[in-house]
Order: C-alpha cells, then structure tokens, then sequence
C-alpha cells in the first residue's frame, strides 16, 4: 500500500507563494509518475500538475501554466509543487497523487489526504 503525505499548505495573501511537498513510502513504490490535484468548495476535483519517472516530463493546467512548478527529489520519494503568484481562485484542498506507471496517462493510483490553501484578497 503506498502513503503519500502533504504538507506545506496555509494561508497567504494573494501575489504570494507556498511550496507543497509530498512524501511517498515505502521509497520503491515512488518510481512511478506522481502529480498534484485540487478541489475549491463546490466544485470537481481538477488537475494540476503531473510529472513523470524519473522526471524529465511535467504538464500543468493552463490555469497554472507559468506560476506553478512541479518538481521531485527521488532520492528522498517526495514531490514538490511551487505556487508562485497565487490568486484567490487557487483556493482549495491539494492533494498529492501517484500513478500506477512511470507516465501520467492513466487515472492516479493513490491520493493523500490533502493540505488546504487559502488565497486572500
């Protein structure tokens, strides 16, 4: 059974930024894509960001595309994601998920439980 736990979630002002990371275990479960999804109140959980094994390829929601980047440090089975230039409609629960492969083309295999970021005007 894989586990992934976020952190790094909190309160910011709008223009600011948060780095959410994600840690993976057991660490050979981690060799696989991995990504970042949300959900703001009231609506669908949506894509955010995804990067392959080992991760030379990342993709983003064009909502994103330019303030988000999603990076990983396989050595330690954890995944970034830096939100630069956060506007109040980033608002959501973030969460962390691993694929079944080394790409990202098949729904996430795992979820965690997600970290609340909140965006203030």
């Amino acid at each position: 059974q894989v586990q992934l736990v976020e952190s790094g979630g909190g309160l910011v002002q709008a223009g600011g930024s948060l780095r959410l990371s994600c840690a993976a275990s057991p660490r050979t479960s981690s060799t696989v894509a991995m990504g970042w999804f949300r959900q703001a109140p009231g609506k669908e959980r949506e894509f955010v960001a995804s990067i392959n094994w080992p991760g030379f390829n990342s993709a983003y929601e064009d909502s994103v595309k330019g303030r988000f980047t999603i990076s990983r440090d396989n050595a330690k089975s954890t995944v970034y994601l830096q939100m630069n230039s956060l506007k109040p409609e980033d608002t959501a629960v973030y969460f962390c998920t691993a694929y079944p492969r080394t790409e990202a083309k098949s729904p996430p295999a795992y979820w965690g439980q997600g970290t609340q970021v909140t965006v203030s005007s």
